[in-house]
C-alpha cells in the first residue's frame, strides 16, 4: 500500500476556496529529497509532512521550490487531517514541533485554533524597487524575519494591486504582505500575500502572515480581536486574538480529496 495524502482547503468552510494544502502522515520520517519531490508534484503552496512523536507530531512544510519554517494553512489542514482520520479524538489537542518552536491547535465547534508565536514588524525604508514591483505607493513598511508587510491607502488599492512577480523576486525576503483597514462588512483589515522567491506566486490564503498582521492592526485598532479578510481570487477569513507574544488564529478546513502515492 502507498502513502496516503489528503488535500484540504484552509481557513474556509467550502470546497474550493480559501488555500489547498496537501497533508501526509508518515509512519517515520523520509529524506527531505522526497518531500521536496512529493510537494513538487502535488504543486500546491504547501504540503506537510507529520512524523508521529514522544509528545504529539513532528511537522515540517515544503512548498514546491523549498522547505519553509512556518505555514498557518497547511498546520491548520494537518490538524483537521488528524482528527477527520482519527488519528487523534476530536476532544484531544494537537501539538506539532516545528522549525518554529512548539504549536498546537484546539476545535471550537466547526472552528480551529491554531496557537502561533507572534512575528511583529518593525519600519523599515521600502527597498528601492518596491514601489516599482507594486506599481502603488505604499502608506507604510515594515519588516520582521520572514517578511515585509506594505500597508497601502484602502482596500480598493490591495485588491487591484497586480505585482512584478520579476521585481519583487529580487527583493531578498519569504515573501510581501499587502494589506489594508477593510471596507468590507464582517472584517477589520484585508490583504494579500506575494512570495515569488519561494515558488509562490500569490498565496491563497496565509495563516502565517497573520502572525505580523495580527500585531501589526490590533496596534492601530487598539482591539486584541480582529477579523482578517484574504482577498486573493479563493479568498478566506482568519481569526485573530492577540495573547501576548502569541496568535491564536482560528479558521474552518473541508477535505476535498484523498490519494495515495503509489
Amino acid at each position: 500500500m502507498g502513502q496516503r495524502v489528503v488535500q484540504v482547503d484552509a481557513f474556509t468552510n467550502e470546497a474550493f476556496r480559501g488555500n489547498p494544502a496537501a497533508v501526509c502522515v508518515l509512519e517515520r520520517p523520509a529524506v527531505a529529497e522526497w518531500m521536496r519531490f512529493v510537494a513538487r508534484e502535488m504543486n500546491l503552496s504547501e504540503t506537510a509532512f507529520l512524523v508521529p512523536n514522544e509528545t504529539g507530531y513532528h511537522l515540517r512544510w515544503f512548498t514546491p521550490a523549498t522547505e519553509v519554517d512556518l505555514c498557518g494553512h497547511a498546520t491548520l489542514a494537518s490538524a483537521h487531517v488528524l482528527w477527520e482520520d482519527g488519528h487523534l479524538a476530536l476532544d484531544q489537542p494537537a501539538c506539532f514541533e516545528t522549525l518554529s518552536g512548539t504549536l498546537t491547535a484546539v476545535r471550537d465547534g466547526d472552528w480551529i485554533e491554531l496557537d502561533f508565536p507572534a512575528e511583529p514588524e518593525h519600519e523599515t525604508s521600502a527597498p528601492a524597487s518596491l514601489e516599482e514591483a507594486f506599481g502603488a505607493t505604499p502608506r507604510y513598511v515594515g519588516r520582521n524575519r520572514m517578511d515585509y508587510l506594505v500597508e497601502f491607502e484602502d482596500e480598493a488599492t490591495v485588491r487591484a494591486l497586480a505585482p512584478d512577480m520579476r521585481l519583487l523576486k529580487s527583493i531578498e525576503a519569504r515573501g510581501f504582505i499587502a494589506t489594508s483597514r477593510s471596507s468590507s462588512p464582517g472584517s477589520d483589515f484585508v490583504s494579500r500575500f506575494f512570495g515569488p522567491g519561494v515558488g509562490i506566486d500569490e498565496d491563497p490564503v496565509t495563516g502565517s502572515s497573520h502572525c505580523c498582521l495580527g500585531p501589526f492592526w490590533s496596534a492601530r485598532l487598539g482591539r486584541d480581536e480582529l477579523i482578517g479578510l484574504q482577498v486573493s481570487t479563493r479568498g478566506g477569513v482568519v481569526r485573530v486574538r492577540m495573547a501576548g507574544d502569541r496568535v491564536r488564529l482560528g479558521g474552518q478546513a473541508v477535505t476535498v480529496m484523498c490519494g495515495e502515492l503509489v
